[in-house]
């Protein structure tokens, strides 16, 4: 007789991986306190891989998690495997080169997964493979000896096509006339434009990318299903405020993008870097999360209005840090990064307790375990 699915154990490699990625997590955001100018106690890899360790080693081991989860087959596992022993050269501070190649084969590994399809390439797939060839392309470029303030556009659009990807494919369920997908391809088409410019051009790409990302911000407003699902109770209306706020402030990313354009370095920098990274990025995973973590986990969440309470903050302290940075205000900026920081940790702390409160429900109920996702 065959086994039950909900019987089977998910894939044990997820556990090592994602403790991976929390340590990525924990060693960028220490990294970045000390950017940011707190005087904790410091290790010299922490300060320069606050970026790599978030992006790379963070998101980009999760993401691979998740992917590799979704398409249950055993090579896929070698991305976020590989991001993860990324994440472990750059905390021992090893040969300058092996994290970036690293990072470059398990960004290889994730594009690859998107073009060995079980049915045709929709947009919205089309737009998530073009999220982690822009990650693949990203990685090359800093393993080529580029500068982290150049790789960051490439790194920031792997997170936007990736999460806008998603939407457009949840989207789905609002049969969105043929208009929008046109205007969606034409608002993908500025952003690459803008990243192939940011090469040869930097300050004209990064305005470029900033009228994109306001576009993207537009659609994303305009044709999203949070749009609706706001107006509902619970968790439903939890996740949306959570994306709603996430396209504000990828809006003000680009709005900062163009008035300041192209500048490596500086609170103007700051700003621009951490409305999409942290304004957007984070809303997305705290909007999303609810979703993704129990086909992850095999474990269902527990909704709870307190879920608001870290969301509030992240908003609050991030509106304090790019004022801050505008107004050349030091230490409001300091304790503004430090509040984004908690407010992420506040949540993590929220899922995990989240989980442990689903999992004894599961256990005392008998319910079966939440299966993967196979989008």
């Amino acid at each position: 007789m065959a086994q039950n699915q909900s019987s089977v154990p998910a894939s044990p490699q997820r556990f090592p991986l994602m403790a991976l990625a929390l340590t990525a997590l924990l060693a960028g955001l220490w990294g970045g306190l000390l950017r940011i100018g707190w005087a904790w106690p410091v290790h010299p890899p922490l300060v320069m891989g606050h970026g790599p360790l978030m992006v790379c080693g963070f998101l980009g081991t999760l993401i691979g998690v998740e992917r590799a989860v979704a398409l249950d087959r055993p090579w896929p596992w070698a991305a976020p495997a590989l991001a993860g022993l990324g994440t472990l050269v750059l905390l021992a501070g090893g040969v300058g080169w092996l994290g970036p190649l690293l990072f470059s084969l398990g960004s290889a590994v994730l594009t690859l997964i998107f073009f060995v399809p079980r049915r045709p390439l929709h947009a919205y797939s089309a737009t998530m493979a073009l999220g982690a060839a822009t990650w693949l392309v990203g990685n090359l470029l800093w393993l080529a000896g580029l500068p982290l303030w150049q790789v960051a556009l490439w790194w920031a659009m792997f997170l936007v096509f990736t999460i806008a990807g998603e939407r457009l494919e949840l989207s789905r369920v609002l049969r969105l006339p043929p208009l929008a997908t046109r205007l969606f391809v034409g608002v993908v088409a500025v952003l690459l434009t803008g990243l192939a410019v940011s090469v040869v051009e930097y300050d004209l790409g990064v305005r470029l990318l900033g009228v994109g990302m306001m576009l993207l911000a537009g659609w994303l407003a305009r044709y999203d299903i949070a749009r609706r699902t706001v107006r509902m109770t619970g968790l439903t209306r939890y996740i949306a405020a959570a994306l709603l706020s996430g396209y504000v402030w990828l809006a003000v990313g680009g709005a900062l993008a163009v008035v300041v354009g192209g500048m490596p370095a500086g609170p103007l920098y700051d700003a621009t870097l951490h409305a999409v990274f942290v304004g957007f990025v984070l809303s997305m995973i705290f909007g999303h999360a609810p979703i993704i973590f129990p086909s992850v986990l095999r474990t269902p969440l527990v909704y709870t209005p307190w879920f608001y309470a870290p969301l509030v903050l992240l908003n609050a302290s991030l509106l304090l840090r790019i004022a801050a940075d505008l107004g050349g205000w030091f230490e409001a900026r300091r304790v503004g990064g430090l509040l984004n920081e908690v407010a992420l940790l506040l949540f993590l702390g929220m899922l995990a307790w989240s989980a442990l409160r689903g999992r004894r429900t599961r256990l005392a109920t008998g319910a079966p375990r939440p299966q993967p996702s196979q989008s």
